[in-house]
């Protein structure tokens, strides 16, 4: 796809002014609220009125006020601009009143500059005259752009459907639809009981971003790289659509903040009818807990779970379809850049499995700390042994000057069995980088990575690998 969206961002980023805050209608909290929804809602409510007064001020003065970012037509409903940064689970407390059928489009670019370098120890393993494990060659360049296409459309009240279209990808140069669901928070019918019972549920159902961990909140999705303060995913990126249906049960009173969730799925990124031996349901579980403490700190702890018995094509690992974002490292010279999509990234290869996350994040004020500690176990159905890999990373993020600058580092370590091993491998990859919000609309980042590779065999490509250097990315979303 073209490049020129991102293209004209940049050119126009020396003269963009900040955003004004989006002023939607809604109700306030509850007394005593304590939730981080409830203080988005007072920002919100807050941004609404300075909007007025400068809505009003520019009546007097024969200018209106405009807006830089779109106003928010549906419910319960996560911007996919700056407004978004930090909302994990669409929160049940809602800013936007049902003022009848509403659709909404939004988009997402990305352009990046990388400038990597790698080199390895594996021994020469020739096939057909070609050293399997010499290194394709890699300069400083741009790579392709990448896009997103959103769809929603409100269609009752608390009831709306979303999809997300690729329009270009790394591993798809052709547009295809990444998900597509259902998200219903209130009931359909007109009947006290389900109505008061829809004030703590919400039901997701269809082809969707499953709710595994906290990471797939924070992370690039393809042409979307404005939530993650860096340009990587981690290696073990436990990210996937499948279909199937979760159910959320969200606490009142004393138990605001903390959530209950249970889903189940096909365990795959794709519906399919065949081989049903092959296949067994996946089974999801995810408990937190999500607290304004106080107006500077905010704390947030969450458990997952996911588990299958059989797949024929198990994808929690495996599911980004898009791509990795550093291309082409560690790959051999036969490589393009659409069949080896996954670059510096490791998947464990489990169609068995049962994998557990806990996931806790601190804000303080201007600072965001963040934490993985993952461990996943399973095998192949042509295995007798299960194999086990574990991951941690840590994340320091600092947001200043009005939340328009950050930096940020991250430190993120996988070790376990791969497939076929004899002994156990380890990758550990150091990220550090920043990022400047031009306006709430678009974002300039860069980071320094250095990723190396442990304990391969001589005959792997990645005996001995490392790859370092800089990327820098232009994005846009709203």
């Amino acid at each position: 796809m073209t490049r020129t969206p991102i293209a004209l961002a940049a050119l126009l980023s020396a003269t963009t002014a900040a955003a004004q805050p989006a002023a939607p209608d809604g109700s306030a909290p509850a007394a005593n609220d304590t939730t981080p929804a409830a203080a988005a809602t007072d920002t919100v409510r807050a941004g609404a009125k300075q909007a007025e007064k400068a809505g009003e001020a520019g009546r007097k003065s024969g200018t209106a006020a405009k807006s830089m970012v779109p106003a928010i037509k549906m419910q319960y409903f996560r911007a996919y601009d700056q407004r978004g940064l930090n909302v994990f689970e669409t929160p049940k407390r809602d800013t936007v009143t049902y003022d009848g059928f509403q659709l909404q489009w939004g988009a997402a670019f990305t352009q990046q500059f990388q400038g990597l370098g790698h080199s390895n120890t594996a021994t020469p393993r020739m096939v057909n005259n070609v050293n399997q494990n010499q290194l394709i060659q890699v300069g400083h360049g741009f790579n392709n752009a990448v896009a997103n296409l959103y769809v929603n459309a409100q269609l009752a009240p608390g009831i709306r459907v979303a999809m997300t279209s690729y329009l270009s990808a790394r591993h798809h140069n052709e547009t295809w639809v990444k998900d597509g669901y259902l998200q219903i928070d209130a009931s359909p019918i007109d009947f006290a009981p389900l109505n008061t019972l829809m004030n703590y549920v919400t039901v997701k159902a269809g082809h969707f971003e499953i709710n595994y961990g906290d990471v797939h909140f924070r992370r690039t999705d393809n042409g979307h790289s404005l939530y993650n303060p860096l340009v990587g995913n981690y290696i073990m990126d436990a990210f996937t659509t499948q279909v199937g249906g979760e159910v959320y049960l969200r606490g009142r009173g004393r138990l605001e903040g903390a959530f209950a969730m249970g889903g189940i799925t096909n365990g795959e990124v794709r519906g399919m009818t065949l081989n049903a031996q092959r296949r067994s349901p996946a089974y999801l579980t995810k408990v937190g807990v999500d607290r304004q403490l106080s107006p500077a700190l905010r704390v947030r702890l969450t458990g997952s779970t996911f588990a299958q018995a059989r797949a024929a094509n198990q994808t929690l690992y495996s599911g980004d379809r898009a791509g990795s974002r550093y291309y082409n490292v560690l790959e051999n010279t036969t490589a393009t850049e659409a069949a080896n999509f996954t670059s510096g990234a490791l998947n464990p290869q489990f169609n068995e499995m049962h994998a557990t996350v806990i996931n806790p994040f601190v804000k303080f004020r201007g600072l965001e700390l963040f934490g993985n500690f993952e461990r996943a176990r399973g095998k192949q159905a042509t295995e007798t042994a299960r194999r086990e890999f574990t991951q941690t990373a840590v994340e320091g993020t600092y947001r200043f000057l009005g939340d328009r600058l950050f930096v940020s580092s991250r430190y993120n370590t996988v070790g376990g069995r791969p497939m076929g091993f004899a002994q156990d491998v380890s990758i550990d990859r150091t990220q550090f980088g920043g990022g400047w919000f031009i306006n709430k609309l678009i974002l300039l980042k860069g980071e320094w990575v250095n990723q190396r590779y442990d304990d391969f065999p001589a005959a792997d490509i990645r005996n001995g690998g490392k790859f370092n250097g800089f990327v820098v990315e232009g994005s846009v979303s709203f």
